[in-house]
């Protein structure tokens, strides 16, 4: 019989842990049970990758990690098919390839013998086990069993349509490709379903945006995930005018229109979902870059209570928008959710007793008992001019996409000002700045004073992944010197399965919510500035940007370093 040197004694020899740090887990071990390489990582002695190199040198198994290139199974040998998705992310095992009776397989636990015994069973195979971290097998589990194979799939079957032209020739003046072949090729069976998983993918990944990008020699397929673009695999460069065409039909855009930007869109079905695309085109130096925006109001809790507010800025908000009137302001640059906050703001005061018009660029998310105007500026339906038509439609509350220049400005403030309650956006950097900028635009300052009744200044942040963060302890050298931390420990991002190994997963808000009360009217009619108008309002217990997400940080919601690259320090 085979006889093992102990885990123990091997992580003694590799100088990892000491003799007494063994004893005390095993003294650990003999009270709580368990075996004593989960509790030396339970106590902090090591981590999991140490215990698990351990293990392969105590078995004489090979040990494999990602990033050694050998955690990938084997390609054309059907191992999909020997064992199935859900099996073996139940059991953290991965096949990595056969040969005629053998089959080897990662796994984390290797002395699980009725594991193996159950593997032996399903595969009629001999067991040949290597060894690797949970992460890495997990990782390679979703590489291997994921979406990106049957993406992979679809691109090739849609391969042998597309020109053998790279995107370099296709984008010249002197391409001679036919309307009608460029139709024929956007028809085709395996190019519709290779944007239709495109499409499907970035949805049930959450993602908010889809980048098509030609360049010299590629196409770049990228996706805008918790506000942050992450490449995924591309088509080969000659599909590029296939799926450029499918798009543009979808969007009822003019797919023979190269040399100017266009705008279209599209709606979605998934299961009793109903998605809005809407999609862009910009036409570059290499071809035109499409993005498509995904809209899906199912992801997107029009709810105030559900944003992410702090109790103390909801109920600062609350108060703000059940003013019978006044100017309730979103301010922040693009893509901060200013639209969302708005949206369920209205959805909070919306009633039958309360006509509730908007106008925007674009409607966004469509409301049950809300009438709702898309603005169309070239057949001079402005801002300004739908503002001018609700003002004769009886309206209680009016919703201005954007304050773009004074004509809307003084359009706002006059129906604020004549007793109707009325939301819209800026784009400015923080909440005072919102003043200055009404001033900038050519308000006076006295209708200014008399109008504003609440500002918000918004920010998205990513939200740490539950199910992964990790604790981390506080430096003083770590910490910007106007920071207070008030919690010992704070949180960092890890990565897992559940997060595709990013660490984050979901977003929340960070803010700066100002009430106007008489005081701070009258810092703003003595012509203080942004700076001394905002220690007026911090005496009445508004925070910054950075001090709300501090907040953040302190309830392990997200991590500092991503309040640090979204609040200015």
């Amino acid at each position: 019989m085979a006889r093992y040197k102990r885990l123990g004694d091997i992580l003694i020899s590799e100088g990892i842990i000491t003799e007494k740090q063994l004893e005390e887990s095993i003294a650990l071990q003999a009270k709580e049970g368990g075996k004593v390489g989960e509790v030396l990582i339970k106590m902090g002695f090591v981590n999991e990758e140490q215990i698990v190199i351990a293990l392969s040198k105590q078995l004489a198994i090979p040990y494999v990690s990602v990033s050694s290139g050998k955690l990938v199974p084997t390609a054309d040998q059907n191992l999909e098919t020997l064992i199935p998705h859900d099996f073996s992310i139940r059991n953290i095992i991965l096949p990595l390839s056969r040969n005629l009776n053998s089959l080897t397989v990662v796994m984390f636990d290797p002395l699980d013998l009725i594991l193996i015994d159950n593997l032996k069973k399903i595969t009629s195979c001999e067991i040949n086990p290597v060894v690797s971290t949970r992460a890495n097998i997990l990782k390679a589990i979703q590489d291997f069993y994921g979406k990106e194979k049957i993406f992979r799939e679809a691109i090739q079957a849609a391969g042998d349509i597309g020109s053998e032209e790279g995107i370099k020739e296709l984008s010249s003046e002197e391409t001679d490709l036919s309307l009608d072949k460029l139709i024929a090729q956007a028809e085709e069976a395996p190019v519709v379903k290779l944007v239709d998983l495109l499409i499907r993918q970035a949805i049930e990944e959450g993602a908010s945006d889809i980048h098509l990008e030609p360049h010299y020699d590629k196409l770049s397929l990228r996706y805008r995930v918790d506000g942050v673009l992450y490449d995924m695999p591309s088509p080969s460069s000659s599909l590029y005018l296939p799926i450029i065409s499918r798009v543009k039909i979808l969007s009822k855009m003019d797919i023979a229109e190269k040399r100017l930007p266009q705008d279209g869109g599209f709606m979605v079905k998934m299961g009793k979902r109903l998605i809005d695309l809407r999609v862009s085109s910009l036409p570059t130096i290499y071809g035109e870059k499409i993005v498509l925006r995904i809209l899906d109001k199912s992801r997107v809790p029009l709810d105030l209570a559900r944003l992410g507010f702090l109790p103390q800025e909801l109920d600062i908000i609350r108060r703000g928008v059940d003013a019978p009137y006044g100017l309730v302001f979103l301010t922040g640059p693009t893509g901060s959710g200013k639209s969302t906050t708005l949206y369920a703001a209205l959805n909070e005061v919306k009633s039958a007793a309360k006509n509730i018009l908007t106008a925007e660029d674009p409607v966004e998310y469509r409301i049950d008992g809300i009438n709702q105007v898309q603005v169309k500026p070239e057949i001079g339906l402005t801002f300004a001019n739908a503002l001018r038509c609700f003002l004769r439609q009886d309206p209680d509350i009016i919703l201005i996409g954007e304050v773009r220049d004074l004509e809307t400005a003084e359009m706002t403030i006059r129906a604020a000002l004549t007793g109707h309650l009325v939301f819209s956006t800026l784009h400015t950097n923080d909440a005072m700045s919102t003043i200055n900028r009404l001033v900038d635009i050519g308000v006076p300052n006295y209708l200014v004073v008399a109008s504003l009744r609440l500002i918000i200044a918004q920010r998205l942040i990513r939200k740490l992944c539950p199910d992964c963060k990790e604790p981390r302890e506080v430096k003083i050298e770590d910490i910007p010197q106007n920071i207070n931390l008030n919690s010992p420990v704070i949180y960092k991002a890890k990565g897992c399965e559940k997060c595709n190994f990013i660490g984050y997963r979901g977003r929340s808000v960070i803010n700066e919510v100002v009430l106007v009360d008489e005081e701070i009217r009258a810092a703003i009619s003595k012509g203080l500035s942004s700076s001394q108008i905002m220690e007026v309002a911090k005496k009445k217990g508004t925070l910054t940007l950075l001090e709300s997400g501090i907040k953040r940080v302190e309830e392990g919601i997200t991590s500092l370093e991503e309040i640090l690259s979204v609040a200015a320090v």
